[in-house]
């Protein structure tokens, strides 16, 4: 059921298209949109403008495959947050799940490639066509993390990290 009803969502997306129409905003995106929740929106009586992308969390360990799916359909792009993970911040982060950068498969295939488990992480979302926004504040980190774009994961390597999925989110979403 979720904490919105038709009728809010509705209202706030009808409100979006008239920031759009007014020049308020280039286009329009939501976040953390199920499914549903996506298909109530471009169901919507009079659509002018459907989101043109979905941030919602997503890496090895949560692909989010049937997600992807209904959105590469729809022509909307997935953003992905805490590509890498996330910190093990146990005041707002399930620290629980195990921690994606020791994944002995990313590391390996690292090796393979000279590479990091998070320069891994991130070249198989940017393969599997989801923009990634890693968050760092370490310098060395950020240069590294643009540093994936001289290799490509082979076919079996991409199956390999698909199958790391646990569906496990880092960021849990209390509602």
């Amino acid at each position: 059921q979720g904490i919105y009803s038709y009728a809010v969502f509705i209202r706030l997306f009808s409100a979006m298209e008239a920031c759009k129409d007014a020049g308020l905003a280039k286009s329009i995106g939501v976040s953390n949109f199920n499914r549903r929740q996506l298909e109530m929106i471009l169901n919507k009586p009079g659509l002018k403008y459907k989101p043109v992308s979905n941030q919602v969390e997503c890496h090895p360990y949560f692909t989010q495959p049937k997600l992807l799916e209904f959105c590469r359909q729809h022509d909307i792009v997935i953003v992905g947050y805490s590509p890498l993970g996330t910190s093990r911040d146990e005041t707002w982060v399930n620290v629980s799940s195990p921690p994606l950068l020791k994944d002995p498969v990313l590391n390996a295939i690292g090796k393979k490639y000279n590479k990091t488990a998070a320069q891994v992480a991130l070249r198989f979302s940017i393969q599997r066509g989801v923009v990634v926004i890693p968050k760092s504040f370490n310098p060395q980190r950020i240069r590294e993390n643009f540093q994936i774009f001289d290799f490509s994961l082979t076919e079996k390597e991409m199956k390999e990290i698909e199958a790391l999925n646990k569906n496990v989110r880092y960021v849990e979403l209390l509602m």
